[in-house]
């Protein structure tokens, strides 16, 4: 399905929805991210895979999030994700701390259909005491002690990101990024918003086939021009330091996250701004 823009994309979001994005260095959907907030999007989970910054800060300090898994949340050069920070502190979302093996297992299983997988580094680490759900076991294949963890499968209820291009079967291209595609084959759907729309089928050409997405796990796509700004996108623009060093600083304050929002988000394509 082909919508206008990432607005009615957003609109296929409906409130409480566990939404998988991928990192800032890997296709975030911030203009998907920037239409939620104009939506006034409530309730969300998000989930960084693995791991999650602009966009969840974002939606946490628009009011959107309930609760963030991921295994930090983070702005990199730019330091701590105010927002988020801020939010914990006060109690106002749950955090459930994961580990990056532990969430792309998680996502894996998902994929595979199967309820729950292995996993061994995350024993003896502090972490198992705040994941319950996370199951530690005796290996049934061994004749000697030799403990597992068992992580329960993620299926998210939307897999979000931005892509370099789409073509006219519903084929998303992602390059390198694989991880991206077991968020898409983990998730109950796949919103899409992309660079540029591409004519004939992707997966014909031997040079694009193996970095791209099935349309089959693709639900919905919008091009959105610069949709991952001011994060980069693959090989073809770099992040935008310049910014998300002035969205570090003005969301440390409530007035100055305002004035964020008011200046690069609610205004109209504000997602095409540099």
């Amino acid at each position: 399905m082909f919508l206008a823009n990432a607005d009615a994309l957003a609109a296929t979001v409906p409130d409480g929805a566990l939404i998988a994005v991928p990192p800032d260095y890997s296709l975030p959907p911030c203009a998907l991210g920037h239409a939620l907030v104009r939506r006034g999007a409530k309730g969300l989970r998000v989930l960084g895979v693995p791991i999650t910054g602009y966009v969840a800060d974002l939606l946490v300090g628009a009011g959107c999030v309930a609760e963030v898994e991921s295994s930090a949340v983070t702005l990199g050069e730019a330091g701590f994700a105010p927002c988020f920070t801020a939010a914990v502190r006060a109690g106002r979302i749950r955090m459930r701390d994961a580990t990056c093996p532990a969430i792309h297992t998680a996502l894996q299983a998902a994929e595979k259909g199967v309820p729950f997988m292995p996993l061994r580094g995350v024993i003896g680490s502090d972490i198992l005491a705040h994941r319950p759900d996370w199951k530690v076991v005796q290996n049934p294949f061994a004749d000697t002690e030799d403990q597992i963890l068992l992580v329960p499968a993620i299926r998210p209820d939307i897999a979000a990101f931005h892509a370099a291009m789409a073509d006219e079967e519903g084929n998303v291209w992602v390059g390198r990024r694989r991880e991206v595609a077991t968020i898409a084959h983990a998730a109950l759907r796949s919103i899409v918003t992309v660079e540029r729309m591409v004519p004939g089928n992707m997966l014909e050409d031997e040079r694009l086939a193996p970095g791209c997405i099935s349309a089959t796990y693709i639900d919905a796509v919008a091009v959105a021009a610069r949709g991952s700004w001011p994060s980069g996108l693959l090989d073809e623009r770099s992040a935008d330091i310049a910014h998300y060093a002035e969205y570090a600083r003005l969301a440390k304050t409530e007035a100055g996250f305002r004035e964020y929002l008011d200046r690069y988000v609610l205004a109209p394509r504000a997602e095409a701004a540099e």
